[in-house]
């Protein structure tokens, strides 16, 4: 789950998982899986390294969990 601004500059939470493309026009429109779109003022650049350190916080969490369990 990544946090998005619209252009009249509300946020809102957007689940990465069901994007499947984005592109700058030059407004940033993202379109997920179901067709449905968004436009948002950051870059793709920007959404990118925010699904990445989502994914990352993610999988470190997951893989920390694993650790502890390992160790009981």
């Amino acid at each position: 789950m990544i946090k998005l601004t619209r252009l009249n500059e509300k946020q809102f939470i957007m689940n990465s998982e069901l994007i499947e493309l984005m592109e700058e026009t030059p407004d940033t429109v993202i379109t997920l899986t179901n067709g449905r779109k968004y436009v948002v003022k950051e870059k793709v650049n920007e959404i990118t390294d925010l699904i990445v350190e989502y994914k990352r916080r993610w999988f470190l969490r997951f893989t920390d969990e694993e650790k502890n369990m390992t160790n009981l």
